[in-house]
């Protein structure tokens, strides 16, 4: 089966190569992810993979450069097809591209350079590395390397196995430099400090940086703007009291630009623009009372280019970097991805390029002059809407909340359909457009539900991203109270816009999601099913079992030590007795976010209350469920789920 899957893409890049594609054939959906674009702007880079469905693991990514003004491909690189490939970035002068390669069984990561169709391996790391980039210059490459790895970079990876000594060892994530010609690697931050994120001061003989002492996973909320000179000499630019992403540096090497906010998880960016002086200070504020959310940023020259979130919209900004009066340059109702945020702009910011979809439209790359940026690939083109889907906006409160209704593509007259609630995690995160294909191929689970005849409601409540600063906060000491109540009300919107049946309800939700459904089992009667991934039960208990517990202070304004009563008043097990909604639980064995007990102790409850439950946990798996055999077994016990109790 794998042999034929590979033999099958490798025959795929050759008739894209040749623009070959007949279009009766070519029903096999084709990913972009972490795209990039050369400073001139006629260049794209991208992780390209075409997935037929119904494989027993993810397609292997091929690195691809294309015209950014034709999207014909120019070169493909593939030099370890054992690996898997990370954020491909093109040199300064754009006749070069580095890319990592990590090879997960052997336990090493590789570094390339790549230019005319060849890739030239530079570096083995024995351990993970990520996030390679150019010095200014082009003369080095830096990096992020973790030697001898006990465990995949992230909380939500699987966690190392806990046993003997707990905490004695740990990861640390550090920068590391070599030349673009090759020759010795040189660890530079210190060894006590994990870095998450860099950038290279515009001299090339230092770095800005977000790092903390200790555990990596845990300490990202806590993490501080950091220089780190030649030498690796380390300097606090500044200990900011929000959460902080994306730290880029001036052109003229004065002022530190970064994103600030209240932030659940790292990689999940939404706030607000921060300055400070490289030189240090108090960061200041340069957009205070947006309504969006800011999550992407870049300097280009005098320049201060963004990308935020604002309601439904993915938008892209000029900015003024002293007082943050601003002019948005493109916006649209998509999922969007670039090295810059939600785009990927040219070195005059005047070109911008990303990989984007919706639920209607599958996934291809954009590029252009802003704001003209038009679709350059037709891989694609032949996938058909499979869905029909509506913005729904309502009152709750204070708050004007936004949301995305997905259902069958053609609904019959006079028929009421039921409908599962799915809540994001985060909680600061938001649902966004992902398009649904038939099969496996994307979004699989929206699609068999709609198939089967469900509506899916994807509520963005409060302490979502997409209205600013105070709407992400507003859950804060309020776990389960007002975005309950925002999607309680959401669903009565769906009432009155959808063929809904408000008698046959469903909700489910993974991480804060799968709280929120276990909240919802233990605060409302309108569920009739629910299925929680991995969710958390009893904040007191699960305070010291995660290992991820700095992030739960700015979210409670205290340690669970200092103020258990607000974590015990957020906590369904505190309610079990009025749990009626027969529930199914997952988790993976090895989730150090939200640990598999969490699930036991719900399941456990529910039993005692004689409530219909179910519990499955993965073996091996920690926060995000990796193995696609694992994923859909997921996928059919919860379609039986809501089959069972909501037809």
């Amino acid at each position: 089966m794998q042999r034929k899957a590979i033999a099958q893409a490798s025959l795929l890049a050759a008739a894209i190569m040749s623009g070959a594609i007949a279009q009766a054939e070519s029903q096999v959906l084709r990913d972009y992810r972490a795209l990039a674009l050369s400073g001139a702007g006629d260049r794209v880079v991208a992780l390209e993979a075409s997935d037929p469905g119904g494989l027993p693991r993810r397609p292997h990514a091929t690195v691809v450069v294309r015209d950014a003004l034709s999207g014909k491909v120019l070169n493909e690189y593939d030099p370890c097809t054992a690996c898997s490939y990370d954020r491909p970035s093109f040199s300064p002068d754009g006749r070069s591209l580095s890319f990592i390669a990590s090879d997960a069984k052997a336990g090493t990561a590789l570094l390339f350079v790549a230019q005319h169709g060849k890739a030239r391996q530079l570096l083995t790391i024995k351990g993970v590395a990520n996030t390679a980039r150019w010095s200014p210059d082009g003369q080095h490459l830096a990096l992020l390397a973790t030697l001898d790895a006990r465990k995949q970079v992230g909380a939500v990876e699987a966690g190392a196995p806990q046993v003997g000594e707990i905490g004695m060892a740990e990861d640390t994530q550090r920068i590391g430099t070599v030349a673009a010609t090759g020759g010795a690697f040189k660890l530079l931050s210190p060894a006590d400090t994990y870095i998450y994120e860099f950038d290279w001061t515009p001299d090339g003989q230092g770095f800005v940086a977000t790092g903390a002492k200790g555990n990596g996973d845990n300490n990202w909320w806590v993490a501080k703007l950091l220089h780190v000179d030649a030498d690796g000499a380390e300097r606090v630019i500044a200990a900011p009291a929000t959460q902080l992403n994306l730290p880029q540096v001036s052109a003229d090497g004065k002022t530190v630009a970064y994103i600030g906010g209240l932030m659940s998880d790292f990689g999940s960016i939404g706030g607000d623009v921060y300055t400070v002086p490289l030189a240090g200070g108090e960061p200041r504020n340069i957009t205070p009372g947006y309504a969006g959310s800011f999550n992407g940023l870049a300097w280009r020259g005098k320049r201060l280019l963004a990308t935020a979130l604002v309601g439904a919209d993915v938008a892209a900004l000029e900015m003024d970097a002293a007082d943050g009066k601003h002019t948005v340059l493109w916006s649209a109702p998509v999922s969007s991805a670039g090295s810059d945020g939600r785009l990927s702009f040219s070195a005059d910011g005047a070109v911008a390029a990303a990989a984007q979809e919706d639920f209607r439209t599958a996934p291809h790359i954009v590029a252009g002059r802003l704001p003209q940026l038009r679709a350059i690939t037709q891989d694609n083109a032949q996938f058909a809407p499979q869905v029909s889907v509506q913005s729904i906006s309502w009152d709750s409160d204070a708050y004007r909340v936004q949301g995305w209704l997905v259902g069958p593509q053609h609904a019959e007259a006079g028929k009421k359909y039921p409908m599962v609630v799915l809540v994001h995690g985060g909680p600061a995160a938001a649902a966004s457009p992902r398009y649904v294909a038939e099969g496996e191929q994307a979004n699989p689970l929206m699609r068999e539900l709609t198939a089967k005849g469900y509506y899916i409601f994807l509520p963005n409540p409060r302490g979502s991203y997409g209205q600013g600063q105070e709407f992400t906060r507003a859950n804060r000491r309020d776990f389960g109270g007002g975005d309950l109540r925002d999607i309680l009300s959401g669903v009565d919107a769906v009432l009155q816009a959808a063929p809904v049946d408000g008698e046959r309800l469903g909700i489910s939700g993974h991480s804060y999601g799968g709280f929120m459904t276990m909240w919802a089992v233990t605060h409302s009667r309108r569920f009739k099913a629910a299925v929680a991934g991995a969710g958390i039960a009893n904040w007191i208990s699960y305070y010291g079992q995660n290992g991820i517990d700095q992030w739960m202070v700015p979210f409670f304004g205290a340690t669970a030590y200092d103020d258990p009563a607000v974590y015990r008043a957020v906590s369904p097990i505190e309610s079990i007795k009025a749990a009626r909604t027969p529930t199914l639980m997952y988790v993976g064995e090895r989730d150090v976010e939200t640990p598999a007990v969490q699930s036991q102790e719900f399941w456990h409850g529910l039993r005692a209350m004689n409530v219909p439950s179910a519990l499955v946990i993965y073996e091996g798996e920690g926060h995000a469920i990796r193995n696609p055999d694992n994923q859909r077994d997921i996928r059919r016990r919860t379609l039986g789920w809501f089959d069972r109790y909501l037809k």
